[in-house]
């Protein structure tokens, strides 16, 4: 045990958040009594006689988004304004025989790229089941792809394993960009401190970043992704806001090692603004979501992948082992659970219904594993009190740091062009513009 109940709801002491924009509700996280975090409860004490709820709560009648998820909306039958968005992304991207023509155009494209060089696309790989089956369409498509993994030192092992199986199998060269472990550690702690949902900050940075530096080191145009919004959704901005400026001066402000600078080979954790214009058009690099244009359905992958000696890792997001504790702080520090878009996508796209998924999330999601939240503590290098502390400071957002939010508000039309045009996957815009 980490110092703080595994769930919320029980009887004990509770301490209190003050109302934020994580939520239409009061923040509640339970603490083990007699290990009381004195300024949480005082400040839940203070804000009993405050009105607890600034709306009426609601379930989409569709899904399971509800009110708790930041921007939400829902119109007079009751569906959600995330349901509408994934309708929009339906037909952008249809499961049609003109879908199949323009995959099948996007792929000759990546070939006659690729020509007289090693390799023609990047594949971003982390064992986890939908980079995995990516991988393996891209071989299935004919491609000659690198596959990159990032390595911040929270791996899963059994998702490491599960690398080195498939490429092999797959006759693909897995390449291993392994961050400075000074740096990773002191941006989580820096985000800890900065009392965000964002913890993950570094590592989706760090993620890109490879991704990227691969693509100019090896002359490559074209970085393909596993992500689907059918089976994954879209995390709403406030819950997970990626901006390498954000980044910088959170670390700024809270971290304590130098980070180490840009250079277009080895961009470290740095993707502001800037990098992203460098590497997106003056170097002509492009990201293509293929599980897009795909009809994937997870259980019919899984048994593919099992095939090349695929092991489930024992949850999404599993293969990077920090997310036990991740999940942890923001459902008992921001009320937030990812299950809700995960499995509302899921739900739209018939792949689980919206009972199941209802009942699923009454129950704290299996990834919180005392034994690895108590890892992931250790490899910090912090102690439980100190996480305690943490938990205990005031819910803040992005928006109460320097980040590139209002250039990027500013940019909204070139920005909705260039998704159009598919400089920039389309997913960019809709995160930015379209949730929350």
């Amino acid at each position: 045990m980490v110092g703080c109940s595994l769930a919320v709801g029980r009887q004990g002491v509770v301490a209190q958040g003050p109302y934020n924009e994580f939520a239409g509700e009061l923040v509640v996280a339970e603490f083990e009594a007699p290990r009381r975090i004195e300024k949480g409860v005082q400040i839940g004490e203070m804000l009993q006689k405050k009105v607890i709820s600034k709306m009426e709560y609601k379930v989409c009648s569709r899904c399971i988004i509800d009110t708790t998820v930041p921007g939400v909306t829902f119109d007079e039958k009751g569906e959600c304004n995330f349901c509408k968005l994934h309708d929009r992304l339906e037909r952008a991207y249809p499961l049609t025989p003109e879908g199949s023509r323009k995959l099948a155009r996007i792929i000759e494209k990546i070939k006659k790229s690729g020509i007289g060089k090693k390799f023609d696309c990047i594949a971003g790989l982390s064992g986890g089941r939908d980079s995995t089956y990516t991988l393996y369409l891209l071989k299935k498509f004919g491609l000659r792809p690198l596959a990159v993994h990032f390595n911040d030192g929270f791996g899963n092992p059994v998702a490491g394993e599960n690398m080195r199986k498939v490429t092999a199998k797959l006759g693909v060269e897995l390449r291993t960009i392994t961050s400075d472990w000074r740096e990773s550690k002191d941006i989580k702690i820096a985000f800890l401190k900065a009392s965000t949902p964002d913890m993950e900050e570094g590592t989706d940075i760090g993620i890109a970043s490879a991704l990227y530096g691969t693509a100019f080191r090896e002359g490559v145009k074209y970085v393909i992704i596993g992500q689907s919004f059918r089976t994954e959704g879209i995390s709403p901005l406030v819950w997970n806001y990626l901006d390498g400026k954000y980044l910088k001066n959170v670390h700024r402000r809270f971290g304590s090692v130098k980070l180490r600078r840009w250079k277009p080979e080895d961009p470290g954790f740095n993707l502001d603004l800037w990098h992203l214009f460098y590497y997106i058009v003056l170097r002509g690099i492009r990201t293509v979501p293929l599980l897009y244009y795909v009809p994937y359905v997870r259980k019919e992958a899984e048994a593919i992948i099992t095939e090349l000696g695929w092991r489930y890792p024992g949850a999404h997001y599993y293969d990077d082992l920090y997310q036990s504790l991740m999940t942890y702080v923001l459902r008992v520090k921001f009320n937030i659970d990812r299950r809700k878009f995960n499995y509302s996508a899921l739900v739209r796209s018939g792949q689980m219904t919206r009972d199941e998924a209802l009942e699923r999330i009454k129950e704290v999601y299996v990834i919180e594993d005392p034994k690895i939240i108590d890892l992931c503590i250790k490899r910090l290098g912090i102690t439980h009190q100190e996480l305690d502390k943490y938990l205990a400071e005031a819910p803040k957002t992005f928006r109460d740091y320097p980040t590139s939010y209002n250039y990027i508000r500013f940019l909204r039309i070139p920005l909705r062009i260039l998704s159009t045009m598919n400089i920039i996957p389309a997913i960019v815009y809709d995160k930015y513009f379209n949730c929350g």
